[in-house]
């Protein structure tokens, strides 16, 4: 671009027009190294230029482009001679060639998520996809993914591209399972066909785990099952819910139908479900999964912004919870660990069957992988006893989000797979939770959700562990006992390791792995978290003084709001929703006194002032 030419915020550049026909669009160019593309980083990101641009037109073979270069001044090109320096052709993308991908094992297709691009930069998406992929909120749900400035589509294992001719860069990828693509191929005049071949390398689908994003919005059911299909993500939780006077996926919610079961035509690998967010603004969110019958309603409630301006506060999420269990679903506290408020009276309830850890999107600069705030909350429970499983979930609202890019590992057992025996396998507790790198854990050959007995006194237990990551290299792996590391091997950023270890326990504890590794090369990133063991010791409860306060004073708080700032309903309705909390706060209460914990009391009541409960 000439001096003075700037791209606007958006890396579009404004004041550029053709007199005989239209700009489709002109973006800041994307450099790519050939060489990183071709080498072994997890992920790699083009530099966007500051001074080219990629114009995008249709036009007369004799039209001219013109660029405003000041405020009076322009510069004007002839398109059938290109007669400036500083404008290059970019090959045109005329040549159909119909891409194949398919199992090199079985040579069946197989759907996967897909990037093209050409020698300029630019991305070419097959027929049937956008050019340019809106990665904002409620935006391209459309089987498509952004990841800062590559676009991807997911395809089912067959599609049609119009390519430049010379080198395309092509990247293709299908789960943690499988080891991802990423080459560039010659495109001919003759070329009228690509075939990829993929190799599973991991084998824990055959070991009986099971994959599963447990918080998807917007997609209809069948772009969830492509999107599954294409992340190696075996179940997809596509989750109904309100935003304001908004409404999303009720439709597609029935209270009975898994989308690619075999009773419903399909092949019973990858199956979606509809099941629903319920949500307020302060007291949380509560994710309903797989439960049969009527939709539970509200499906929000207290006001702005999840629910309608002026709706009063109808019911507390204990009530929700216990409605699902009712129905025969699967209960989990989403993206912790935020709303805070109610989370803490419904695990002292026993009415939440798992916690989920959170992110949009691992592989973009701007967001974190396995969130350590989520894990140290999580971790408070434990030490008061509540075995509650880690799940993984995306919370996908947008096409730069990652539909199983943080995703939940459940061990079946002995069953087959089908919705129902997922949801028992995570009520189990043997899960784990990962970005990229697999995990597993025993402690005295016991598995996660699983306890371990020691006499009075305790003894030396014998945990034994393995990790393995087809692309994101693994940095350290660590045994946690309570919340702190006990034992911490640095792996140097292999793909694989194992070990074990003798730990001396002399009180009831938790054990669990943790393993770090990032895809942005930060150090100390949290890569993938195994649910934990229990290990009792004469058969004592886990039990933390500290935690227990803490978790009483977010008690406190959620009764404080409910009195104080809640839209109130009527005062029946307040006595019942408030008793729930009440109830929470009264069970662990009474803990602290059975441990003899001196504390001090926050009255619930104040006895010498007028109330309505």
């Amino acid at each position: 671009m000439p001096e003075g030419v700037e791209v606007n915020r958006l890396g579009e550049l404004e004041g550029v027009d053709i007199d005989l026909g239209t700009v489709i669009s002109a973006r800041a160019a994307l450099d790519y190294d050939a060489d990183r593309w071709q080498g072994e980083e997890p992920v790699v990101q083009p530099r966007r230029s500051d001074r080219e641009v990629l114009v995008e037109y249709a036009a007369h073979p004799h039209a001219r482009l013109y660029l405003t270069t000041g405020p009076d001044s322009h510069l004007a090109v002839d398109l059938a001679t290109l007669d400036h320096p500083a404008v290059v052709e970019v090959k045109p993308a005329h040549r159909p060639v119909t891409v194949r991908v398919v199992a090199r094992e079985s040579g069946q297709p197989v759907a996967v998520r897909l990037h093209m691009h050409g020698e300029a930069g630019e991305y070419l998406p097959p027929r049937g996809h956008h050019r340019k992929v809106n990665g904002y909120w409620f935006e391209d749900n459309y089987a498509e993914f952004v990841n800062l400035y590559n676009q991807y589509s997911y395809i089912d294992g067959h599609c049609v591209v119009d390519l430049p001719l010379g080198w395309v860069y092509v990247e293709i990828t299908r789960g943690y399972e499988v080891r991802p693509i990423r080459t560039r191929v010659e495109v001919k005049p003759e070329t009228e066909e690509l075939v990829f071949e993929l190799d599973k390398v991991l084998r824990w689908r055959e070991q009986g785990w099971v994959t599963a994003d447990t918080h998807v919005h917007f997609l209809s059911p069948q772009t969830a099952l492509l999107e599954g299909q294409a992340e190696g993500v075996n179940v997809v939780n596509l989750l109904a819910s309100q935003w304001g006077e908004m409404f999303s996926n009720v439709g597609d919610f029935d209270g009975k139908t898994t989308f690619g079961a075999r009773e419903f035509g399909g092949d019973g690998e990858f199956l979606v479900r509809v099941g629903t967010e319920n949500r307020m603004q302060v007291l949380g969110h509560i994710s309903l999964l797989g439960y049969a019958g009527a939709m539970i309603h509200p499906l929000c409630t207290g006001g702005p912004t999840e629910s309608a301006i002026g709706d009063p506060l109808e019911v507390t999420m204990a009530e929700w919870a216990e409605r699902c269990i009712a129905q025969g679903g699967l209960v989990v506290m989403p993206h912790a660990p935020n709303p805070q408020l109610e989370r803490a009276a419904d695990f002292v309830l026993g009415v939440v069957h798992a916690t989920e850890m959170m992110t949009f999107n691992p592989l973009s600069p701007n967001n974190i992988q396995v969130n350590p705030y989520g894990l140290a909350d999580w971790y408070r429970y434990l030490n008061l006893g509540y075995q509650i499983p880690v799940v993984g979930g995306s919370d996908k609202m947008a096409a730069s989000s990652l539909l199983g890019g943080i995703r939940t590992y459940a061990h079946l057992g002995e069953r087959e797979f089908t919705y129902e025996n997922w949801m028992a396998a995570v009520r189990d507790g043997n899960t784990f939770v990962t970005v990229g790198p697999l995990a597993a854990i025993t402690v005295e050959g016991v598995s996660p959700g699983g306890q371990v007995h020691l006499p009075a006194g305790g003894g030396t237990v014998q945990v034994t562990w393995r990790v393995e990551s087809v692309s994101l290299p693994i940095e350290q792996v660590e045994v946690v006992v309570g919340g702190l590391t006990a034992e911490q091997v640095h792996v140097g950023k292999a793909l694989d390791a194992s070990g074990s270890v003798a730990l001396p326990i002399r009180e009831s504890t938790w054990i669990a792995l943790r393993v770090r590794g990032s895809y942005k090369g930060q150090a100390g990133e949290i890569a993938a978290h195994t649910s934990a063991v229990q290990v009792l010791v004469d058969g004592k409860p886990l039990f933390s003084p500290t935690d227990a306060a803490a978790v009483l004073d977010q008690i406190e708080g959620a009764i404080a709001y409910v009195d104080t700032l809640a839209p109130r309903p009527e005062a029946q309705r307040f006595r019942q929703l408030r008793a729930r909390l009440e109830a929470a706060y009264n069970r662990l209460h009474q803990r602290m006194h059975q441990q003899g914990i001196f504390h001090r009391h926050t009255p619930l009541h104040q006895h010498d002032r007028p109330h309505e409960h």
